[in-house]
């Protein structure tokens, strides 16, 4: 691999795979150039991983399951896991550029949010894996049974292109707190900061053949989800590619975590604080540009400050910078690539044939010769079947609907295949606890958006994901139970 230095052009890098602590070329010698979502330029060339690579990255990760990593004792694996976050943190400047670069997204944002969390999720897990403790009963006087964790084994981890830094580390820190050793996969699209991660590790002390990286596309990803010594599988992403790769994963019985997509509700009654509210739901609709799986991007209001609330949403909607990610006022960067940007703007066209109209919005950004914008995007007047509001857009569009009664808004809360996270608006609490206990939904944010405690369940239901993330669930995934049982 080139040099990670990112220099003040905003240079961006090669990448290659990384396999038993070394950068390597693909076995087929192919590449691909990654772009620069928000000027088209070409950041650099990347390695496409076929199904040698991909086997070769197991091979050496099942070997590493045994010696150094194995019986590397938790106080020391712990030190390692928080030299990844100090060394993230040594390296703030270069990954936020390089996220940004990448994304598209605003350099503030990467620099306030992306690294940091990555950076703290290290901090998490390598305080996490010193405290969990064992299961352990005493059967009236005739035996006591204990259960032991061993690691999972070699992990694959698909990663996604929206926080690209921020959830892979969601993975690979608590993989490795429980002892796994995993293959990564980033998207395509945003391949930069997963590079740079694997030398981190490597500087940490993390033992060449624990974490391994192949780059590539959806073959791949595939090539991961059914190779035969592969013992589970993280993904984040879409629906539509985790169906993919649960079918893939079945002929071996893989144990699967799946945090998928969401179209989510974001319920506001009549006594809301409507100050605060705004505020919130500016961020919950259009930061990252929308691609954020948990973003509100559908909006019940009561009626009695319906229009109220469009006509202020709308008007701070107008402040919202659309620019240049490395401009410091920009407020909504570059779609991540042409393909989503497409995706998104055919959504727009959809609304306009379904009959909603534009409070503000429904186009791309004027004043750019090149690079993938869009305007923020209010939508009203859309009907409960409407494509709009069933679908996942991913992108800085949302609909706003009024309801009357709490039995209306959540039968349409509820009606949906998605059940990700939800928020919800209002000062009275009896009512807060009582609908969010009803809302078919993995989380549930009351007057807040994306306040996250580390240790508690992350993740959704129906389509929305498989399985929870945080704390104790995450070593439930990456690791096995032995139950002994010694009789008195």
């Amino acid at each position: 691999m080139q040099s990670t230095e990112v220099k003040k052009s905003r240079a961006g890098i090669d990448c290659t795979h990384y396999i038993n602590g070394e950068y390597v070329a693909s076995k087929s010698g192919e590449t691909f150039e990654n772009t620069n979502p928000a000027n088209e330029e070409v950041l650099g060339n990347v390695a496409v991983g076929g199904k040698e690579d991909v086997d070769e990255a197991v091979r050496v990760a099942k070997k590493a399951l045994k010696g150094e990593w194995a019986d590397m004792p938790d106080r020391k694996r712990s030190n390692v896991i928080r030299k990844i976050g100090d060394l993230i943190l040594e390296r703030h400047e270069e990954l936020a550029t390089l996220e940004s670069l990448d994304t598209g997204k605003p350099l503030w944002l990467s620099k306030s949010v992306d690294i940091d969390r990555a950076a703290n999720n290290f901090y998490f897990f390598a305080d996490y894996l010193t405290t969990v403790g064992q299961e352990s009963y005493q059967q009236d006087n005739k035996a006591i049974h204990y259960a032991v964790r061993k690691p999972t084994g070699v992990v694959g981890l698909i990663n996604p292109w929206n926080l690209p830094l921020f959830l892979l580390t969601w993975k690979l820190a608590p993989a490795l707190a429980a002892g796994n050793t995993v293959v990564m996969k980033p998207s395509e699209v945003t391949p930069m900061t997963a590079t740079v991660l694997t030398e981190i590790c490597k500087e940490a002390g993390v033992p060449d053949g624990v974490v391994n990286m192949v780059h590539g596309f959806g073959e791949t990803g595939a090539a991961i989800s059914s190779h035969e010594d592969v013992d589970g599988i993280a993904f984040t992403g879409e629906t539509v590619t985790g169906t993919a790769i649960m079918k893939a994963a079945a002929p071996t019985l893989k144990k699967l975590s799946f945090e998928l997509g969401g179209k989510n509700p974001n319920i506001i009654f009549a006594d809301a604080d409507l100050d605060d509210t705004i505020e919130t739901t500016i961020k919950s609709s259009f930061i990252n540009q929308g691609e954020v799986c948990l973003c509100g991007s559908r909006i019940y209001v009561e009626r009695p400050i319906y229009d109220e609330f469009v006509e202020r949403l709308t008007a701070r909607t107008k402040e919202m910078k659309v620019g240049d990610p490395f401009e410091s006022d920009t407020n909504v960067g570059a779609m991540v690539s042409e393909e989503h940007y497409n995706k998104v703007l055919s959504y727009l066209d959809i609304a306009k044939e379904e009959g909603g109209t534009f409070e503000i919005g429904g186009k791309a950004a004027e004043g750019f010769d090149k690079g993938y914008y869009i305007e923020p995007t209010i939508i009203t007047g859309l009907g409960k079947d409407s494509r709009c509001v069933r679908e996942e857009i991913f992108g800085p569009v949302v609909n706003i609907v009024p309801f009357d009664t709490e039995e209306e808004v959540l039968e349409q809360v509820n009606d949906t295949h998605y059940g990700l996270s939800a928020s919800l608006w209002t000062t009275d609490f009896k009512r807060a606890h009582r609908v969010a206990g009803k809302i078919e939904t993995g989380m549930v944010w009351i007057n807040t958006w994306f306040l996250r405690d580390l240790r508690t369940p992350f993740g959704g239901m129906k389509h929305s994901g498989i399985g929870r993330e945080g704390g104790m669930h995450s070593f439930d995934f990456y690791s096995e139970l032995t139950n002994i049982t010694i009789k008195l």
